[in-house]
């Protein structure tokens, strides 16, 4: 009987095995999902615009030169003050003073041409009145009469292509002096010379455009940010918009401007739109240099003390598992970008009660809020967004709801909190 009793008790001590450990970790594992969240808060929200741009002085001219030679001398450098009609280089001016001293001769040549054409026509003219008083007594023939009348109106011919080769030589005279004048490469405005492109010596051609000697700018105490906005951007950015920069120059240090000027030139870089936003700065100090890059930062639009959710919970989108067996919720919206209709929901009024400008209309879209372990869909109205957290206008949350952004499971990777169609479409 003992033994029949033990060899029971040994047959049941597996099955009772296996229902102890059942039985543990039935009330010891972990939930299925896990759910990762962000509370709904009051924030102060900034929208800001930024880009990359080089500074450069409102005015720089580029001085060259219109005829070809050797840089007899500088008068000016790197730096160097100049005036307007200041001489900055001169170049060797040999060879233009002898082409001038050849048109001279030229033209000397061709007033003494004028002069003979003159003689020889009065020379004619009293050839021909001898003539004619001869054949008015019968005693030359009509022949001769018209051979000294041809020599007269030749004579005068001559004077005329005389007068004109003057006049040619003259002007090929007033070039050579042109020339010789732009030998000397004088400044055309008041500025600092920013580069000097040549030495002494050197020589200069300018057979096919005009050589860049120097490059000067107006005035360095104003001066100017070219910045490169994205097209996706330049429509939040206004004339008159205050902007401040950094540079690397000066690290942590902000310089202050404002937009003068929006271009309508595009500019297309691998595929990519930029447009020029023109941005003014005071540069009494001189401490800016041309050239510098500057980090240009606008602020837009700004909310203070507004209900701010965070851009991973608009993003987030629950696994087709959980779609399904997730809570609607009070605004009736699904797991899509719009979310769904159900009333207006709760009014979030803005601190300062006034829009600001480079606002947008307000977008309506949904997102998951966790209520009582489960997730519910609720739908709102969002407005300005830092890139970080987005404000909430109105819709179906409150202070202090907590808004799923992640779900992990224990048999699966964490949820994608970003679908493939939404984040070019929220931001």
């Amino acid at each position: 009987m003992k033994t029949r009793i033990l060899w029971v008790a040994l047959a049941l001590l597996p099955l009772a095995a296996g229902a102890g450990y059942w039985r543990y970790r039935v009330t010891h594992r972990a939930p299925d999902v896990q759910y990762k969240t962000a509370p709904i808060e009051r924030r102060h929200i900034v929208g800001r615009v930024t880009a990359s741009g080089t500074l450069s002085a409102l005015v720089t001219v580029q001085v060259g030169t219109q005829v070809s030679g050797r840089i007899q001398k500088l008068y000016a450098d790197f730096n160097s003050q100049v005036k307007k009609g200041e001489l900055v280089a001169k170049i060797d001016p040999a060879l233009f003073e002898a082409t001038v001293q050849q048109a001279q001769a030229n033209f000397l040549s061709a007033k003494a041409g004028v002069a003979t054409a003159e003689a020889n026509a009065l020379n004619a003219e009293k050839q021909y009145a001898r003539t004619k008083a001869l054949h008015d007594e019968n005693l030359a023939a009509r022949a001769d009469l018209d051979t000294a009348e041809a020599n007269v109106a030749t004579t005068h011919a001559a004077i005329d292509a005389a007068r004109a080769a003057v006049a040619q030589s003259t002007a090929s005279l007033h070039q050579a002096e042109v020339n010789v004048s732009y030998t000397s490469i004088i400044s055309p405005i008041d500025g600092v010379v920013i580069s000097r492109s040549v030495d002494t010596g050197q020589t200069v051609a300018a057979s096919l455009s005009a050589p860049t000697l120097f490059t000067i700018a107006q005035d360095l105490t104003k001066m100017q940010v070219d910045t490169n906005v994205g097209e996706g951007d330049v429509g939040r950015l206004e004339v008159g918009m205050k902007t401040y920069f950094t540079v690397d120059s000066y690290p942590g240090q902000r310089f202050w401007g404002k937009i003068r000027q929006i271009r309508n030139a595009a500019t297309t870089l691998q595929n990519v739109v930029t447009y020029d936003a023109v941005i003014d700065v005071d540069n009494t100090d001189l401490r800016l240099r041309p050239g510098m890059t500057a980090n240009v930062t606008v602020v837009y639009a700004e909310r203070r003390d507004a209900l701010a959710v965070s851009n991973a919970a608009l993003r987030f989108r629950p696994p087709p598992s959980l779609a399904g067996s997730a809570s609607p919720g009070a605004g009736g919206g699904g797991g899509g970008g719009a979310g769904g209709g159900g009333g207006e929901g709760r009014r979030h009024p803005r601190a300062d009660g006034s829009a600001t400008s480079g606002d947008s209309a307000p977008e309506h879209k949904s997102l998951w809020i966790l209520r009582g372990g489960t997730p519910q869909s609720a739908s709102v109205h969002t407005g300005l967004t830092d890139g970080t957290v987005t404000e909430v206008v109105d819709g179906d949350v409150a202070e202090g709801d907590q808004a799923v952004i992640d779900t992990t499971s224990p048999d699966g990777p964490p949820t994608p909190a970003v679908t493939s169609t939404s984040f070019r479409r929220l931001f």
